[in-house]
C-alpha cells in the first residue's frame, strides 16, 4: 500500500504545481502533465488490483471510488483541454484536485489506521 501512496503523493505534488499554473492563467507544461498522469494512473491501477484481488476494503475502497472520479476529471482536463492547448477551466481543475486530495487523504488515513 505504501508504494501506491508514494505514487499518488508524487502525482499530487506535480498536480499542485500544474494547478497553480492554471490558476495563474498559465498553460501547465506538457511534461508535467505526462508525469502526473503516469504516476496517478500507475497508483490507481495498483489500488484497483489491491481492492479487487486482495479484498482490501474500508478506506481503500472509498479512496478508490473518489480517485476513479478524479481520474475521469483528469482525463477530461488532459484530452478535452490540455491536449488541444485550451485554457483549463478553473472550476474543473479545483473539482479534480479536491476529489483526488480527499481520496488520497482517506487512503493515507486507512494505511495509518486512523480510520
Amino acid at each position: 500500500m505504501w508504494l501506491i501512496i508514494i505514487l499518488f503523493a508524487a502525482a499530487a505534488v506535480i498536480g499542485f504545481t500544474m494547478a497553480i499554473a492554471a490558476f495563474q492563467g498559465k498553460f501547465p507544461p506538457v511534461p508535467s502533465a505526462v508525469l502526473h498522469g503516469i504516476f496517478a494512473a500507475s497508483a490507481l491501477v495498483l489500488l484497483l488490483i489491491a481492492v479487487l484481488s486482495q479484498g482490501v476494503a474500508g478506506p481503500a475502497a472509498w479512496a478508490l471510488g473518489l480517485l476513479l472520479l478524479a481520474a475521469l476529471g483528469g482525463f477530461g482536463l488532459a484530452f478535452g483541454f490540455h491536449a488541444r492547448k485550451q485554457p483549463l477551466p478553473k472550476t474543473f481543475v479545483a473539482g479534480h484536485a479536491l476529489l483526488a486530495a480527499l481520496g488520497f487523504l482517506i487512503l493515507l488515513a486507512g494505511a495509518l489506521r486512523l480510520v
